[in-house]
């Protein structure tokens, strides 16, 4: 997925109000507008290296938009919003090999009365749900993890997709690492036990977990490879 707006090279200053960040470019404040509603835990340190993309929309109340941190080891994509189309990109270009026997899809399909799935993938006989949770954290070397928060409506997309096998459908859950410096992931059960339990019950039940890093840079951001996924 490339930018479609050069991104602006900058350094991190803060956060606040959740969903506002103040980075500077050659000395000037440009207050951006944060999309990841998560911790981001181990990323908002003062003068990280960070890139904003400019918005074409004279309207709009913050001018700039925080895509990128780098945390001194890796690039990371941090705008939440942007993970879906990475994914989509994705699948046309068969980059998930999990799910290459499905011939289409839909985004943003209902299910059951109050739920949504990122994506439907319809096969000849044969449909599965796939949900996408954007990552990262890594607080080991070389290991992703999610979450960085508590998520109770992460529990809730485990528990819907285990819903969805029950009416017939097979289930994906796909992870995706918008950072390049982790062959490994697993679930951070010291941040969110409640979680980690819905993980392992979900996978007990028949949903598949998948997870994929990607390359991070200033002009895209693509998913990379297949990484291992951690159990225990």
């Amino acid at each position: 997925m490339k930018f479609k707006n050069k991104l602006i090279s900058s350094k991190f200053q803060k956060r606040y109000k959740r969903f506002f960040v103040e980075v500077k470019n050659n000395g000037k404040t440009l207050i951006s507008h944060c999309a990841n509603s998560g911790s981001m835990l181990g990323l908002l340190n003062k003068d990280n290296k960070t890139w904003v993309s400019p918005s074409d929309n004279p309207d709009r109340k913050l001018k700039y938009t925080l895509e990128i941190i780098n945390d001194g080891k890796s690039n990371v994509g941090v705008n939440t919003h942007l993970a879906n189309q990475i994914v989509e990109e994705g699948i046309q270009k068969k980059r998930i090999k999990e799910i290459t026997k499905y011939e289409s899809y839909q985004r943003e399909v209902k299910f059951g009365e109050n739920s949504r799935f990122d994506f439907e993938l319809i096969g000849k006989n044969k449909k599965a749900f796939l949900e996408v949770k954007n990552v990262t954290l890594s607080r080991e070397k070389g290991v992703a993890e999610f979450p960085d928060a508590i998520t109770s409506r992460g529990l809730k997309h485990l528990e819907e997709l285990e819903n969805a096998i029950k009416e017939g459908y097979e289930s994906y859950l796909i992870y995706l690492v918008q950072r390049e410096d982790c062959s490994y992931f697993k679930i951070s059960g010291d941040i969110d036990t409640k979680y980690l339990h819905g993980f392992l019950r979900a996978k007990k039940n028949g949903v598949k977990f998948l997870c994929y890093s990607c390359k991070v840079n200033e002009e895209e951001i693509y998913i990379n490879k297949p990484i291992k996924i951690l159990f225990k």
